[in-house]
């Protein structure tokens, strides 16, 4: 922690040295402009521009017909940590999302493993190791939807849900914000924020630098981990250049560099020496293994933007980088579980989007477009392994097997739909998309119809229903390139040899649901869904990195109820989801070698429950916000329920059932409070203090068992944290 004792004296600088660029001393306040100078004429337009051509982007893309949760930037602050919170935990609230790994930022939107799709400002970001759960950062959120469901024809690919991110932009919120945050779990987060608008450019820009003891859960139920601290780095900036009153063009880029040290779990029977003689007891303490992990993230995005009469479109050129390298503790890993893998992945991507719409008439918007994605992958492996006899024990010295290889994929998505306003209360949004994928292994395209009927029978009424085809590629960054025969005669040897490729899941899904508004301040809906799927797409973390691996159900079946609500009423809100959820697949297609024997031979014939499926959901949050002129007091309290994820189970035949039990269900009760004071020269202070996990539950997200878990996870004990910020 010494080395984070500068973080306050860098806030406090921070804070003057904004404070002295935009706020003029109070013995010489600044004069305004007049209002009809040439300045502020400008402003005015660059405000009514910007506006219009906010408008024009949300015709060329919405989501109608499909299933909508919306988080805006006040929202995010009356959730546990606010705006300091992982970006998977604001997910984490709406309706039908399960929790799991935070490392990974792992989230199951409907049963699905991850397969989330990310968009800022409308332009899709192409896919990293490690996703977008640590990478993202609440901060610069202005407004964002999670949309599921039957998906219109833009939406190509990933299908389980879109995260669909609009910007802080400047162009209203002009200013600086410093922030400093911190508490148990020896955690420190320094952060700083600056937008503004000048002439025709709006501009946001954001950092933060993180410290803390749990950056991955514990593996086991102690109040703190043992070898857990983690140091992120964040960065993203957000520039819009006003060409005229018809276009603009957008930059944007994102930076994130996080160290993490893998959690280490004391008591572990240690194994063998190369010699075959036991370990004396005491000579080997798994609680001083020293694992690591070194994850990076960068992308960039160029859009342009141009609206003409009835016509709207955007055109936009992306690049990401991405890399996870896990560094084993060789000698420690080799003799607690045989092998030792020193594992580096590196992604690197490029595409371009397209985007337009047309309005024909007052019954038809025609609207269409494209993209074009390339992916290579460079993957190393250095695996240290002892060779060992027919029964398992080793014969000599541990030896190691080195593996490179490197993978490229084509992506390219192309559709074309209609909205038909058939009636005044009818819409109908139907279209197709065309997919095709290449890699050194598969090929495969698909056509997809997609229809979506919005009926609106009173203004407080909406019904929808829609059925959607999906095409979805493997990721690319989680096909595994390990060469299965290399290992044989040795401790990482495979129980099957079979390595059948990964495939596209090809999936038929249908939603209905209805919404319905009693008054102005109370809202509910209710939404069933049910997708069946050939090849269905899973992932897991096999060996000890924090690196999954794709492989597929030759068949699959997920369907599900969902339960939302909403009151608001002065500074009184509060919301209520409930989601129960099944998700499971039969047979094994690919990456057999990755399980057990007994386990393929078990699936081949049954259903089981997939390793993510937790059957039932819960988020609720109320808040209330008491208003002291410029400043103001409020207060939240959060709740969350899990009925627990897949552990494996024991049948009354005495056969393991792979996912065939679940963890123990669980609830977490988080409360907060957040004062700001107004200051002179429009200043704010902001004291916060959170307690996450009031109760200090010790509940449990994996026990370590189950297909592709190999680790157990427990979530975070209770924790007390405090923020103070400044705004000017």
């Amino acid at each position: 922690m010494k080395s984070y004792f500068h973080l306050p004296f860098l806030f406090a600088f921070a804070c003057a040295a904004f404070g002295q660029a935009t706020v003029p001393p109070a013995t010489a306040p600044a004069e305004s402009p007049p209002p009809d100078t040439d300045e502020s004429v400008v402003k005015l337009d660059n405000f009514v521009i910007t506006e219009h051509l906010d408008q024009a982007r949300e015709t060329i893309m919405p989501s109608l017909g499909a299933t909508t949760f919306t988080v805006d930037a006040a929202q995010i602050q009356i959730e546990p940590m606010g705006a300091n919170a992982p970006f998977s935990q604001v997910i984490l609230r709406a309706p039908g999302v399960a929790q799991d790994s935070e490392a990974n930022g792992d989230l199951h939107v409907r049963g699905e493993h991850a397969n989330l799709q990310y968009r800022i400002n409308n332009v899709l970001l192409p896919e990293g190791i490690t996703g977008f759960g640590l990478e993202l950062d609440p901060r610069f959120v202005g407004n964002m939807q999670l949309i599921t469901g039957a998906l219109p024809a833009q939406y190509g690919f990933r299908t389980a849900g879109v995260v669909d991110i609009k910007t802080k932009s400047g162009l209203l919120d002009s200013g600086s914000d410093a922030e400093l945050y911190g508490g148990s779990y020896d955690t420190t987060r320094a952060s700083l924020e600056r937008s503004g608008s000048t002439r025709d450019v709006n501009y946001f820009v954001d950092g933060s630098v993180t410290h803390n003891g749990i950056g991955i859960e514990n593996p086991t139920d102690s109040a703190t981990a043992i070898h857990d601290d983690t140091t992120q780095y964040k960065a993203f900036g957000f520039v819009s250049y006003v060409l005229d009153s018809s276009s603009r063009l957008s930059l944007m880029g994102s930076a994130s560099y996080s160290d993490f040290q893998v959690p280490d779990t004391p008591g572990l029977a240690a194994g063998i020496s190369p010699d075959g003689t036991p370990w004396v007891p005491g000579s080997l303490d798994s609680a001083r293994l020293d694992e690591r992990q070194n994850e990076q993230n960068y992308y960039g995005v160029a859009a342009y933007e141009k609206t003409t009469g009835d016509v709207n479109f955007q055109v936009a050129a992306y690049a990401r980088y991405s890399s996870a390298h896990f560094i084993p503790d060789v000698p420690g890993d080799l003799y607690f579980d045989g092998v030792a893998t020193d594992i580096n992945r590196q992604v690197t991507a490029a595409g371009v989007q397209a985007d337009g719409s047309d309005i024909l008439n007052d019954h038809h918007t025609l609207r269409g477009g494209f993209m074009l994605l390339t992916e290579d992958l460079d993957s190393h492996a250095a695996t240290a392994v002892f060779p060992v006899d027919a029964n398992g024990n080793p014969t000599g010295p541990a030896f190691t097997i080195r593996q490179s290889g490197t993978q490229r994929a084509n992506f390219l998505g192309a559709y074309l739909q209609d909205e038909w306003k058939l009636t005044p209360r009818i819409t109908i949004n139907y279209g197709a998309r065309a997919d095709g994928y290449a890699s050194s292994a598969d090929h495969e395209s698909q056509l997809s119809p997609r229809v979506n009927i919005l009926y609106e029978p009173t203004k407080s009424m909406s019904i929808h229903a829609g059925y959607a085809r999906y095409f979805t590629p493997p990721p690319l960054e989680n096909v595994s390139a390990t060469a299965v025969a290399d290992f044989a005669g040795t401790s990482n040897a495979a129980s099957s040899l079979l390595d059948n490729p990964v495939r596209a899941e090809r999936a038929d899904y249908f939603d209905l649901g209805v919404t319905r508004k009693f008054g102005r301040r109370f809202q509910a809906g209710v939404d069933t869904y049910y997708k069946t799927a050939m090849n269905q797409l899973d992932d897991g973390l096999f060996g000890q990195s924090l690196i999954q691996s794709a492989f597929n159900y030759r068949q699959g079946r997920i369907y599900g109820l969902e339960f939302s609500a909403s009151y608001n009423t002065g500074g009184f809100s509060a919301y209520a989801n409930l989601a129960r959820s099944i998700a499971q697949g039969r047979d094994w297609a690919s990456s057999q070698f990755l399980f057990d024997a007994a386990d393929l031979a078990y699936v081949s014939n049954h259903w089981i429950y997939l390793d993510h499926s937790q059957q039932l959901s819960g988020s609720f949050g109320t808040s209330y916000l008491w208003k002291y002129g410029h400043g103001g007091t409020k207060v939240y309290l959060d709740l969350l329920y899990g009925s627990g994820l897949r552990n494996d189970a024991v049948g009354a035949d005495g056969t393991v059932v792979p996912n065939g039990g679940t963890v123990p269900a669980y609830h977490t009760v988080s409360t907060g409070v957040e004062r700001t004071f107004p200051l002179e020269g429009h200043r704010e202070l902001k004291a916060r203090l959170d307690v996450v996990n009031l109760t200090d539950e010790k509940y449990e997200l994996r026990d370590g068992s189950g297909v592709g878990v190999n680790a157990a996870q427990y979530g975070m004990r209770r924790g007390i944290f405090g923020t103070l910020g400044m705004s000017f």
